[in-house]
């Protein structure tokens, strides 16, 4: 992860989420995160470790609820200016996005303009908790609004610590 302490253009700083994901796998959390981004009218993209991985992920989108569809696409799909929702493995915005999530230790890069950044970490590997500590600092340290949200007993996402300007 790389500092971004740039303002977006509405002149506010980024505020960045940090999802520490201990009860459920990143195939059972993205896929909600990324629908209700869609229902708010946001465009997104998911930055991944690898273009492996971003290829998984979007395999894995077309299967995740057969009563529901995630419009996404990827490198290999091409067209990403008509995609609601796009996968890369690179620092890009191709299709205009408000929201980007980073997953698999994706380098947080430049984050501004954005409505909001969500980094995803896996509770379960202590490298990626101590990423997200040092980017919970880093972020922070740059005037960022940063929350930290964690799942209940019940499986709800809960705000544990909220840090603003």
């Amino acid at each position: 992860m790389t500092a971004a302490a740039a303002l977006p253009m509405n002149g506010a700083m980024t505020p960045v989420f940090f999802y520490h994901l201990e009860r459920q796998p990143l195939e059972s959390v993205l896929p909600k995160l990324l629908n209700t981004s869609l229902e708010r009218g946001w465009r997104v993209v998911v930055q991944t470790g690898s273009e492996e991985r971003s290829e998984a992920i979007a395999a894995q989108l077309w299967a995740h609820d057969e009563d529901s569809f995630l419009p996404h696409g990827t490198k290999a799909d091409g067209f990403p200016d008509l995609q609601p929702i796009w996968i890369t493995a690179v620092e890009e915005n191709p299709n205009n996005a408000n929201i980007r999530f980073f997953v698999d230790g994706a380098p947080v890069g430049d984050i501004a303009g954005l409505t909001r950044a969500v980094i995803l970490f896996d509770g379960n590997d202590s490298e990626a908790v101590e990423a997200a500590r040092a980017g919970w600092k880093r972020f922070k340290s740059a005037g960022h609004e940063v929350s930290y949200w964690q799942q209940d007993e019940q499986g709800r996402w809960q705000n544990r610590a909220a840090a603003g300007n």
